[in-house]
């Protein structure tokens, strides 16, 4: 990728590069481009959970008594962030059909489950973590997005402008979230964020025998 291309996209990824931990490894970029029907099919299906989160998040605080500015203010970023994101949905299917990719179904990666399972079961602790982990998410999205914008460079300039749209749109995301759990509650949750974003860092580090869009370090000849 020129110059030019990495100031513009790095512009936009830069919060979220500055709040990860790590980097993805060069060996999931380099394995990516080369299973990019992988990627795209997981892509797709990230999208439409991306957008069903969003909305259990509404149904099960848009009600609560953390104060009417702040659930309207959670009410309202996560209907936009779900219709943003089956909008996502939608332009992939469109990707896929366009490349003569089948959609179906594929075993997701365990990167989400295992940042969901450290996740407090007594409010509003439940709501901060959740919060916490829906940001580490979009953070790494936007990363990996801007990884793959690199890694292809101009040898796929439809897919590098898509990704680009994208990782606008992860940025934003992730700021928001970021910024719902800090308002949960008056103490701060420093030590929360650094808590998730250690286990987020060894997922994306550990060797990983599923090539995903969140997985870690690919496995040779896995």
């Amino acid at each position: 990728m020129n110059s030019q291309l990495s100031n513009h996209y790095g512009s936009h990824a830069a919060p979220a590069l500055s709040f990860l931990l790590c980097r993805t490894p060069k060996a999931w970029a380099s394995r990516a481009v080369q299973e990019l029907p992988t990627i795209l099919l997981d892509h797709v299906s990230l999208e439409l959970r991306a957008a069903q989160q969003a909305q259990s998040l509404i149904r099960r605080y848009g009600g609560g008594d953390n104060g009417s500015g702040w659930t309207f203010s959670l009410m309202e970023k996560m209907s936009k962030l779900a219709r943003e994101e089956l909008r996502h949905f939608e332009q992939v299917l469109s990707i896929l059909h366009k490349r003569g990719i089948d959609y179906r179904r594929i075993p997701a990666s365990r990167y989400a489950n295992v940042l969901h399972s450290e996740i407090r079961k007594v409010e509003p602790d439940r709501l901060i973590d959740a919060l916490i982990v829906g940001a580490i998410i979009e953070a790494r999205s936007c990363e990996r997005f801007f990884c793959l914008i690199s890694e292809l460079g101009s040898k796929d300039p439809d897919l590098v402008a898509f990704y680009g749209s994208l990782l606008k749109s992860e940025s934003r995301h992730f700021q928001g979230y970021l910024s719902l759990a800090k308002g949960v509650g008056e103490d701060p949750i420093t030590d929360r964020i650094e808590f998730f974003l250690k286990h987020e860092k060894a997922l994306i580090l550990q060797s990983d025998s599923m090539m995903r869009f969140h997985s870690g370090v690919p496995i040779e000849n896995s």
